[in-house]
């Protein structure tokens, strides 16, 4: 043994040079056993790796430059293979390492997120979490669904068949190459948050309150009151004995928690393939109070929403996995209302478009 700890040579033969460099190699791994903290592993870094007082170039300075000519190849074949060793064990110890973390800083995997808040809601936003909060109020349950849908669930599954005339009121956008599947599996944008209705009904026998809101599609031109995407808040209800006036008592609240309690509605006949009967709501003007102004066209109402009974059409369609929404035993109501007609409403905005122009100029008056 030389006087700085390193392991003197006692020839220069290749059985000399295996037992020279298994004894350090021995060392190596003595010492990486030891290595339990970040601290340990630095510290056999240094004493091994170190550039200047490392154990590694003190071997480099006392072996390598004593050695014949003949032996340098041979020998730094060897040294070679003892820095990978270290290396190794230097990553396989930060790998554990990192892995070991202490009692005071262990992490529950089964704890939900942290949801980064948002500095103010967008006037959307705070509009549909409006509508949604005024339903589960009254006892409605919320619930979502996927925006890229089948065609089944988007219109056959409501009472849409192929090429019924009330399906070009909802031109879509669909997702290329799928001529080759049945009509009913082709995937495209939903029109309407409807298909989470049926999605629900076959999950879930009656009773069902449920309010959904969702961002929907549909292949129209842009104008000030027109965007090919805007947001919905669609409810179902269905339960036995479930009747139009409840439908009327409904939306009649709703439309009271939403603009003020001096809101009347009126309700006109309409048509929508998946309620029948069917009709148009209207609330009074709540800018003039019915007296008539500019936003209500001098007329003193707002049409605001559609509604109806479902069909029974469309209980034939959950019957198919769900056997209890039998038409001659219960009943049921469905609303829709456009989230962005609202909003406009509420805020004095004029222009769909603005909602989704990301223009902080707009959106800081809502913060």
């Amino acid at each position: 043994m030389q006087d700085d700890g390193i392991p003197a040579l006692r020839g220069w033969s290749e059985a000399e040079l295996d037992a020279a460099f298994a004894a350090v190699a021995r060392e190596v791994e003595t010492s990486a056993r030891a290595l339990t903290s970040a601290d340990e592993k630095e510290e056999f870094r240094l004493r091994w790796l170190g550039r200047k007082q490392g154990r590694l170039k003190a071997i480099s300075d006392a072996w390598l430059k004593a050695a014949p000519a003949e032996a340098k190849k041979p020998l730094g074949q060897r040294f070679n293979t003892l820095k990978a060793l270290i290396e190794a064990r230097l990553e396989a110890s930060s790998a554990a390492t990192s892995m070991s973390v202490p009692d005071s800083e262990t992490i529950d995997i089964t704890l939900p997120g942290r949801r980064r808040r948002l500095g103010a809601e967008h006037p959307l936003i705070r509009t549909q979490h409006e509508i949604v909060r005024i339903f589960q109020r009254m006892g409605y349950s919320v619930g979502v669904g996927p925006e890229v849908e089948t065609d089944y669930y988007n219109f056959e599954s409501l009472n849409f068949p192929p090429g019924h005339p009330a399906r070009d009121t909802q031109d879509t956008l669909v997702v290329a190459g799928q001529e080759r599947k049945p009509l009913r599996e082709r995937l495209l944008m939903r029109t309407h948050t409807s298909p989470v209705q049926i999605r629900t009904m076959e999950q879930q026998p009656p009773p069902v309150r449920i309010v959904i809101p969702g961002k929907v599609h549909r292949n129209d031109a842009a104008d000030a009151t027109h965007s090919p995407i805007f947001h919905q808040v669609e409810g179902l209800c269905v339960d036995v004995g479930i009747t139009f006036a409840d439908l009327k008592g409904t939306l009649d609240h709703a439309m009271k928690e939403l603009f003020g309690s001096s809101v009347r509605t009126r309700f006109f006949p309409s048509f929508f393939p998946f309620t029948e009967p069917s009709a148009d709501v209207q609330i009074s003007c709540p800018f003039c109070g019915g007296a008539g102004c500019r936003k209500c066209k001098h007329s003193g109402w707002i049409e605001l929403l559609g509604c109806g009974m479902v069909d029974p059409a469309v209980f034939g369609f959950v019957q198919q996995k769900q056997p209890g929404y039998d038409p001659q035993k219960i009943s049921g109501f469905a609303f829709g209302m456009g989230v962005d007609r609202i909003a406009m409403m509420k805020y004095g905005i004029g222009e769909i478009g603005l909602l989704y122009s990301g223009d902080l100029r707009f959106l800081e008056q809502f913060a």
